[in-house]
């Protein structure tokens, strides 16, 4: 592998990226209505990026989430799936309750925080137990939130990193 830069570091303060790395920049969020999306994500703190249309047949909206090095689009003409079809795209946190008032502060509607009492319940209802992991071990406690479209949002508990991350 060569350590040849790819581009330069963009305004942002993020490295540049280098030949052989893949970095996770955008993902894009179908939503019904786009101004409602922008002004949800707006109210959660979340930096607005670009609002750009051009002409009625496009516009595309970028939020970042703080701390994120990846970006969420939605807008006209952008996104091919159904509105609300963009489902559990995980959102790390270093205290899973002290996120989930502050979305609660924020006016969103959040699930009580719980951990997987069956292996990949954070996916699916049924298999989920009531508060956090019972040593608040890293990764094992969660929270969810949607989007006014019902895009699902996964909170997750990092404490400590695992090796390589």
């Amino acid at each position: 592998m060569s350590d040849v830069e790819m581009s330069s570091e963009s305004a942002a303060g993020t490295p540049p990226v280098n030949v052989g790395e893949f970095r996770l920049e955008v993902v894009v969020l179908p939503v019904s209505d786009v101004d409602r999306a922008k002004e949800f994500y707006g109210g959660l703190g979340w930096r607005l990026d670009a609002d750009v249309a051009r002409g009625e047949d496009l516009r595309l909206v970028q939020f970042t989430p703080p701390g994120s090095g990846c970006s969420i689009q939605f807008g006209t003409n952008v996104a091919s799936g159904t509105p609300g079809s963009a489902q559990s795209m995980y959102l790390a946190v270093p205290d899973i309750e002290a996120a989930r008032e502050e979305l609660l502060a924020h006016g969103v509607e959040v699930s009580e925080v719980f951990h997987e009492g069956t292996p990949g319940a954070r996916f699916h209802k049924a298999g989920r137990e009531s508060g956090p992991a019972a040593d608040r071990g890293t990764y094992g406690s969660f929270a969810t939130f949607s989007d006014p479209d019902g895009n699902g949002w996964l909170l997750q508990e990092i404490t400590t990193r695992l090796p390589g991350r």
